[in-house]
């Protein structure tokens, strides 16, 4: 094991010191910002996931509406 002089353990205490203030200090408000930001891109995917959903249900329609006009006209092939 290392072997610390008196001096030595001061200086290793007021880095460890130093290093808990720095991280209060970096930390200090945090929680709040994360959460906050965590909330406002979880509403915008599900506004982004609403849309799309309501996109694909036109996309849809608008194909099945194709497909019986296309039947209609007695065109079997729907990819012409």
């Amino acid at each position: 094991m290392l072997n610390f002089t008196p001096d030595q353990w001061i200086i290793v205490g007021l880095v460890f010191v130093l290093g808990l203030l720095v991280g209060f200090f970096l930390m200090a408000g945090g929680g709040r910002k994360w959460k906050e930001r965590y909330r406002t891109e979880k509403e915008r995917r599900e506004a982004l996931e609403a849309d799309y959903k309501a996109s694909e249900q036109e996309w849809r329609e608008r194909d099945s509406l194709r497909a019986a006009a296309l039947k209609a006209k007695g065109v079997d092939d729907p990819a012409v």
